[in-house]
């Protein structure tokens, strides 16, 4: 993959259908805390209500077209503001190519820019996502521990593994 074509932008309601070609595959939301998109009503409301009002929410762009997305939350209490949780997605038509673990690495530095009193970025991941752990090794973060029954996704609880990434680690 040309990595001169991947880039990152905030999203927009013009990315309604492009959200929904990838967002309306179970494989793709299997691992994420939100539903399937059904229609492009639905995912132009996710747009509007969820995606924008995002503390920092980008599209990962092929050619300017959104094909996933990565997000960064800060914890919300004034004494954790050191600390945010990341997560991503891509289409499932995309996968195994690099372009997540290409977009992590152009996002972490834009995200601690953004955001001067982070210090410490945390992903979850669950022990079947084998890609996912992939990608963030790639990056450089660091497996952390195994946390038994920790995230409720779906209906259930779930196992996680936690990897971090400090502001003062080098991106691979």
């Amino acid at each position: 993959m040309d990595n001169t074509r991947i880039s990152l932008r905030p999203f927009n309601i013009a990315d309604a259908n492009n959200l929904f070609t990838w967002a309306n595959d179970e494989n793709v939301t299997y691992y994420l805390r939100w539903n399937t998109i059904t229609s492009i009503e639905a995912a132009r409301n996710y747009i509007q209500q969820v995606v924008i009002p995002h503390p920092w929410r980008r599209s990962i762009c092929l050619d300017d077209r959104s094909i996933g997305y990565v997000s960064v939350r800060p914890e919300s209490e004034s004494d954790q503001n050191h600390r945010a949780h990341i997560g991503y997605a891509i289409g499932s038509d995309y996968w195994g190519q690099g372009i997540v673990t290409k977009a992590l690495k152009m996002a972490i530095p834009i995200v601690f820019n953004d955001f001067p009193n982070l210090v410490r970025v945390e992903a979850l991941v669950e022990p079947q996502n084998i890609g996912s752990q992939k990608v963030l090794e790639k990056v450089g973060f660091k497996k952390e521990g195994f946390l038994r029954k920790y995230g409720f996704n779906k209906g259930e609880i779930r196992d996680m593994f936690i990897y971090s990434f400090l502001s003062t680690d080098q991106i691979l």
